[in-house]
């Protein structure tokens, strides 16, 4: 009898393998093609422009024993099934994989799954398709347009300002975000003005804070303190009455779960993860952890999305949590619909866990702290979507002084938690007021005037930088992370804390771009390209025309700026010395990053490393100065100039003020609790300051 053949399913990941390989029998296979086999050369354009934009695509360097692999192992099966990612990423590569194991486009090989549990992939095989050819080209053509423009005009950026930079359809607009805000702030100029709070009481001696509201029932600017003590001096002998209460009930709705964007932004704000740290995570909860007794289970779903939707089973698995948890009354009205993001493609599920039973604190034992963390608040999320919102009764009030002044006061009391009984309440919400009625005589007890000066727009954490982009319809959920990573990594932005700030060659470069290529840097023509890349995966958009609608103006623009573009040379000086012949530093870029090189260039050759310094002698040697160091994670530290000789190091960065208890060096932290602060390192001190 002859041997039954078995069925090969061909994910992406090793990690992904293993959790799937527990769902099917013994009679499949589950390999893993590490991603993409196949892509565009790195050393050449690799698009026929003489030929319509055709794409020259070769195996991947290094993919060649896989592609083997995988073809001994297709030919032996009795069918071979292509279960790459559910977008378009995982549809390309699964065309890639077809044409490398010469399996047909019209064949129904192709399966996908929202989320790696036993009933998705059980339901996936029963119900394969064939390979959706529209979002293959609408993930080709995005790949050609990011080709087109980064291999055109990367070397004139080389040739123009210097050699290691890049330019990209969706970097070079985001650096252009940050530059304009930069700009912003520049020129931003302070004003001055005050506000009064007033402290009042009753006849009972209850008292309240009330601030001034209105001047001759106008909106009004208090400039100056002159301004101001006028006011006082006006309201000292006036008696307060209350003119009018109004009370009203209002309701506090719970978020929409997750999206990829939603995800990136709470995180940053919520867990200073980077969106590259939280999309690292959040794979590894897609993918499968080992939970024990049920093995390896994929706790999320799909982590790319731009939808607030979600299947009708996973409401229901809430439903039951809730109802068994906190009861009927917490249970969300079946009513109420979300909202989805007008730009959302709707191709997936929001991000969710796929078992609601799995709570954080039953994961948690399997889960690293960082894991936890993240799969938390994403379980959080989903689950206090499907609640009550929380009720609250709002009273404010209006006092006149005279007639000529007005002052408000208002406050708030929780009526009933709903959600926030499970996501927690993020600042205090209640106010204790006294009973207010109209017509109710009030005295002047004291007044507190308040000197402020108005801020400029704050720079872009990574959080308000992603919701920019996202809101302006700039790239897709997958892009952020590797963009935002990318415009750090060739130092067009710095991170001063959390915030971006252009550097000189990120507004440099932005300044060469938005004057040459004006389209390529301006938000609403790259959000309308978006738009038409969108249209190809619903059929109405042919990819090889948006290609050609973008490339003719493109193309002529490129050769006006390798005419005319103005070469730039950007100097960084520094403080440091050359030890042969005494000129100056400078900054110089060379393949392994910056450098210091000799200003007398070439008549002295002198090299030295770049060393970013902190101005703090080390602790534990005479003559070392603690400086920024990179871990081969790429993770900051900070340790001896001496090393190796000293091993002196600090995951916390040291501040030149010694501590004042014991002398002993000090470094900054931030914690929720206390805010940005030093510490003493002296374990047996253990002092700590407000910040500078």
């Amino acid at each position: 009898m002859a041997k039954k053949k078995k069925n090969l399913v061909i994910v992406e990941s090793p990690a992904k393998a293993k959790t799937i390989k527990k769902f099917l029998g013994r009679n499949y296979k589950v390999e893993a093609s590490m991603g993409h086999v196949r892509d565009l050369p790195k050393s050449k354009l690799g698009i026929d422009l003489e030929n319509d934009f055709e794409p020259n695509y070769i195996t991947i360097r290094g993919k060649g024993k896989t592609l083997n692999k995988l073809r001994k192992e297709a030919k032996k099966s009795e069918e071979v099934y292509l279960a790459t990612d559910p977008d378009r990423e995982g549809e390309a590569i699964s065309w890639h994989l077809a044409y490398a194991l010469k399996l047909s486009d019209e064949e129904n090989n192709r399966i996908e799954f929202n989320e790696i549990t036993k009933n998705a992939i059980q339901n996936a095989i029963k119900n394969p398709r064939s390979i959706n050819k529209d979002l293959v080209d609408a993930q080709q053509a995005r790949r050609l347009l990011d080709r087109l423009v980064g291999y055109r005009l990367s070397p004139l950026l080389w040739k123009k300002v210097r050699k290691g930079l890049s330019a990209g359809r969706v970097q070079s607009v985001a650096v252009r975000i940050i530059c304009e805000r930069e700009e912003e702030i520049r020129n931003f100029d302070e004003e001055e003005y005050w506000t009064l709070e007033i402290q009042l009481k009753n006849e009972n001696g209850e008292q309240l804070k009330a601030d001034l509201y209105r001047i001759n029932n106008k909106k009004f600017n208090l400039e100056s303190k002159e301004e101001v003590d006028q006011v006082i001096n006006d309201i000292q002998k006036e008696d307060f009455e209350i003119i009018k209460v109004k009370k009203r009930k209002r309701r506090r709705n719970p978020k929409s779960p997750f999206t990829t964007s939603t995800l990136q932004q709470r995180a940053s704000n919520k867990l200073n993860y980077t969106a590259k740290k939280t999309m690292y995570l959040a794979q590894q909860l897609y993918e499968g952890i080992d939970i024990g007794s049920e093995g390896t289970v994929g706790l999320i779903s799909y982590i790319r999305t731009d939808s607030t939707r979600l299947s009708n089973e996973a409401k229901n698995g809430a439903k039951d949590y809730i109802l068994n948890k906190f009861g009927d009354k917490f249970l969300k009205s079946s009513k109420k619909k979300s909202k989805n993001n007008s730009n959302a493609q709707d191709a997936h599920e929001a991000i969710r866990p796929t078992d609601t039973q799995r709570t954080p604190e039953k994961m948690k034992k399997h889960l690293s702290k960082d894991q936890y963390k993240l799969y938390d608040l994403i379980w959080k999320r989903f689950v206090a979507s499907q609640m009550s919102p929380a009720l609250y009764e709002s009273i404010s009030a209006q006092f006149k002084a005279g007639d000529k002044y007005k002052f408000r006061v208002s406050g708030s009391r929780l009526l009933f938690p709903g959600h926030l009984i499970l996501t927690g309440k993020e600042k205090e919400d209640d106010i204790d007021l006294p009973v207010l009625n109209e017509g109710d005589s009030y005295s002047l007890v004291d007044t507190n005037p308040e000197q402020h000066f108005t801020t400029p727009p704050p720079r872009y954490s990574e959080a308000t930088l992603v919701k920019t982009l996202e809101e302006e319809g700039i790239g897709r959920p997958s892009t952020y992370a590797p963009t935002l990573s990318t415009i750090e990594s060739r130092d067009y932005v710095e991170k001063e804390g959390r915030y971006f700030k252009p550097t000189e060659l990120g507004e440099t470069v932005t300044e060469l771009l938005t004057e040459y290529f004006p389209d390529v840097t301006d938000v609403e023509f790259t959000a309308e390209l978006e738009k038409r890349l969108d249209e190809i995966e619903k059929g109405n958009e042919e990819w090889k025309k948006i290609l050609r609608d973008f490339y003719e103006p493109f193309y002529e623009r490129l050769e006006n700026a390798r005419e005319n573009m103005e070469s730039v040379q950007i100097v960084e000086e520094t403080d440091e010395v050359c030890d042969e012949c005494g000129s100056p530093m400078v900054v110089k870029y060379g393949r392994y990053g910056k450098f210091l090189a000799c200003s007398s260039y070439p008549e002295c050759k002198n090299t030295k490393p770049y060393l970013i310094k902190t101005g703090v002698d080390c602790p534990e040697c005479e003559d070392g100065e603690i400086i920024e160091r990179t871990s081969k994670k790429g993770r900051t530290f900070y340790g001896c100039s001496n090393y190796p000789d000293c091993n002196f190091m600090s995951w916390n960065k040291p501040v030149k003020k010694p501590c004042p208890e014991c002398g002993s060096l000090m470094v900054e932290k931030t914690t929720k609790a206390k805010g940005k602060h030093y510490k003493c390192t002296n374990k047996e001190c253990g002092h700590t300051e407000k910040a500078d």
